[in-house]
């Protein structure tokens, strides 16, 4: 860990930081973390968590969508978003978006409506980085994250079908560092086999990456883990998203919707964070990575 990252920490192990300094942006200035504080406290139905879910990831624009066009956005009926204004405490959808202007207000961009498919596509990945920023402003749950990821020995790294890639790409690069990575990338009947594997061998945690849509198997996976005394940290597109019941910390980072297939700068931005908190409480981090850089000049690995 470098001096600088010993100097920020200071006495993080020992305990939270009492305050935040002054000007500093926390997590709580985003309108997508307004959105969330707003769900908090509510009992809501799979319908309205998918609600939550669409205006969090559409955070800048909701205040000034329709109940129609959320509906749209969110696939789900109209008067499912009059249910869901109303179980949130309002009279209606016209109060909640209402009180969504006075809270966050913000105005839209009249340039992205000049923009071709691609590039609001790379426009709304922008938007998504620029979201994980503001929640890594409270940098205490990742760090938290590397904590029990670096404690764990071995540490299972699962990502199923869409989520497969950022869990081979992490776990890629922790084996680099981690004396005992296992990638769990594919599903099948198997699965919990590993997951008593990596427990009989000492894992107490378990990262998984978690992306739309989500394999019923992953919540299934997650829950079998739990059960067998693993810490679950995620890395998912949402606070709301289906593995949240089954997760012990989660970290959201979104993804873009845009294209006809989901794109997931953010989670793969978020994985290689993970990555940084975890180096940081493995103290050999440091000369594992020049042993390998020693190895592949050796072997002339890479074409420099």
């Amino acid at each position: 860990m470098s001096a600088e990252k010993a100097a920020e920490r200071g006495g993080e192990h020992g305990g939270e930081p009492s305050a935040v300094r002054a000007g500093e942006k926390t997590v709580a200035d985003s309108p997508a973390a307004r959105l969330q504080a707003l769900f908090e406290g509510h009992r809501l139905t799979p319908t309205q968590r998918r609600i939550a879910h669409s205006m969090v990831r559409r955070a800048a624009d909701v205040p000034f969508l329709s109940s129609v066009e959320l509906a749209e956005l969110a696939g789900v009926s109209q008067p499912s978003v009059t249910r869901f204004a109303v179980a949130l405490g309002f009279d209606g959808y016209p109060a909640l978006r209402k009180h969504l202007r006075e809270v966050a207000p913000a105005e839209q961009s009249a340039a992205s409506a000049s923009y071709n498919e691609y590039q609001q596509a790379v426009e709304a990945e922008i938007e998504n980085l620029r979201h994980l920023a503001e929640l890594l402003a409270d940098p205490r749950p990742v760090r938290k994250a590397g904590r029990l990821l670096a404690a764990s020995r071995p540490l299972p790294v699962l990502g199923l079908r869409a989520a497969a890639s950022q869990a081979y790409g992490f776990a890629y690069f922790a084996a680099k560092v981690h004396p005992d990575v296992r990638l769990l990338h594919e599903g099948g009947t198997m699965i919990h086999d590993r997951i008593d594997a990596a427990v009989r061998a000492g894992a107490s945690t378990l990262l998984c990456f978690a992306l739309p849509r989500h394999p019923r198997e992953v919540v299934d996976t997650l829950g079998y883990a739990k059960e067998a005394g693993l810490s679950v940290v995620t890395v998912a597109d949402s606070a709301f998203a289906p593995v949240a019941k089954v997760s012990d910390l989660l970290l959201p980072a979104a993804v873009g919707t845009g294209l006809a297939f989901d794109t997931a700068c953010a989670p793969m931005l978020l994985g290689r964070v993970l990555l940084e908190a975890m180096c940081d409480d493995l103290p050999d981090a440091q000369a594992r990575l020049e042993e390998f850089d020693a190895r592949a000049a050796a072997r002339g690995l890479f074409v420099e």
